[in-house]
């Protein structure tokens, strides 16, 4: 996805975010500021994808603020306050007539959990009030039936996941895609590096993701999203081999959407107008988009 003009504080108010998680200095605070505002007034072009520019602005900042994790302890919390939850979607999944599209659900529920832009939590523990919620407005947009077609006939699957806590959901939604389709062999990838929010291996790892997977890769940089460049070796069998891809959140779309890399289902909450509209779906919304 091409930058929006609205990025720009978006991107801007996470730097911010990630500065006071840090608990910076205010010299810190000012030059992480400076510097981001600098790299967008150097690379800000209608044609630069947005998690490109995100990637470079967030790995600048870290750099000032002596971090390479101002989400680490957030990310503890989102995963807790996951586990938690749990009970609840196991409840909803197996009182469902659709245990695959009800873990789907359950899954785009934990995108919900975001942290430093608009449209997503303030808080790890906000989803334990809006999970129940979510559940009951269910799908706001939906491809499921196209999806669940091309998962029953599928060999290969690769997930491309988004953030801590929501990879708890994640995990079941691996589980009941081998439920359904025990042969298919089902690749999961977490962030090679931590950046945001995101799952990296070492948090697949600790909720033990490979009971219900084949194999976890890792995309082995640190980028907002992927960075197709940069992948490894066994990612890129993988996508050549894959029938297909399973992607998290709006950080994914933005990346993957500038390639040709195809079919791909896309799980997440619209937390912004511009990948809504780019998407073509409602914006707030539970959404499974196809593109293929």
């Amino acid at each position: 996805m091409k930058i929006h003009p609205t990025c720009v504080p978006c991107l801007l108010k996470r730097v911010l975010f990630e500065a006071n998680q840090c608990n910076a200095t205010k010299t810190q605070q000012q030059h992480a500021i400076k510097q981001a505002c600098r790299l967008i007034s150097e690379l800000y072009s209608s044609d630069i994808c947005s998690a490109d520019l995100a990637t470079k602005v967030h790995k600048q900042v870290y750099s000032i603020l002596e971090t390479d994790d101002p989400y680490k302890e957030l990310k503890q919390q989102s995963n807790e306050v996951a586990q938690s939850l749990v009970p609840r979607a196991e409840e909803y999944i197996q009182a469902s007539e659709d245990p695959l599209q009800a873990a789907m659900l359950c899954s785009i529920i934990g995108n919900m959990m975001d942290f430093g832009i608009a449209g997503a939590s303030e808080t790890p523990q906000d989803l334990l009030g809006l999970f129940n919620t979510s559940l009951q407005e269910g799908l706001g947009y939906s491809d499921y039936p196209q999806v669940h077609s091309l998962i029953e006939n599928a060999q290969n699957l690769v997930l491309f996941t988004d953030n801590c806590g929501e990879i708890v959901f994640d995990k079941l939604l691996c589980r009941e895609i081998k439920r359904f389709h025990p042969e298919c062999m089902l690749t999961v990838v977490v962030k090679g590096e931590p950046v945001l929010s995101d799952a990296t291996l070492e948090d697949a790892e600790e909720i033990q993701l490979h009971e219900y997977v084949n194999a976890i890769l890792t995309t082995g940089c640190f980028a907002v999203g992927v960075n197709v460049t940069s992948f490894p070796s066994n990612v890129l069998q993988s996508l050549q081999e894959t029938d297909l891809i399973l992607c998290k959140g709006m950080a994914n779309y933005e990346a993957f959407s500038e390639t040709d890399y195809h079919p791909i289902a896309y799980f997440m909450r619209t937390k912004c107008a511009p990948i809504a509209t780019s998407m073509g779906v409602p914006v707030h919304a539970n959404v499974i988009k196809l593109f293929e």
